[in-house]
């Protein structure tokens, strides 16, 4: 009867290991379970950063092209101005052509969704105008544009020149 009971008691240590085996078996798993979840989490969030990145870079691919364009548009402005409005001397036959080419850069800034940033007699906004200038005018109120030096521009919704501007004191 004894080696009965001491096989009994054995079976009972044995069956006490297995199931301390067990629980720490699915201990592990859950743990395991847990990590494969959180490297699951971290991987859909990797592919949704590069994504919103490359979807970015296509969306502003054309920005430095439009940046250099940027002065030739200056320049076209400034020939511009020279216009006396007497379409009889050779410089206004000239300048003519100069405009339709002007207005041929306009209407492809357009197409690509590059407006011109409004500043002429609005509030100074910082992150619309860069103030070069200030100016007292009694008739105007204080932190009021009084004048663009040179045109801002936004491309999309994001801002790729500055205006820079004279700002009432």
């Amino acid at each position: 009867m004894e080696d009965k009971e001491k096989e009994i008691k054995k079976a009972k240590v044995k069956k006490s290991k297995v199931s301390e085996e067990i629980i720490s078996l699915k201990e592990e798993l859950g743990l395991e379970k847990e990590k494969n979840l959180r490297v699951q989490a971290e991987l859909v969030n990797y592919k949704r950063r590069r994504d919103e990145e490359v979807a970015g870079m296509f969306k502003y691919a054309s920005e430095d092209i439009i940046i250099s364009l940027l002065s030739v548009i200056d320049n076209f402005e400034r020939a511009i101005k020279l216009d006396d409005n007497d379409l009889t001397d050779e410089i206004s036959k000239f300048l003519a052509g100069f405009k339709m080419i002007y207005g041929n850069f306009i209407d492809i800034l357009n197409k690509n969704e590059v407006k011109e940033i409004e500043a002429d007699g609005l509030e100074f906004n910082p992150n619309f105008h860069q103030a070069v200038l200030t100016e007292k005018d009694e008739n105007k109120p204080a932190g009021v544009v009084l004048e663009v030096l040179q045109k801002g521009y936004l491309y999309k919704e994001k801002v790729i020149r500055p205006a820079m501007v004279k700002v009432n004191e």
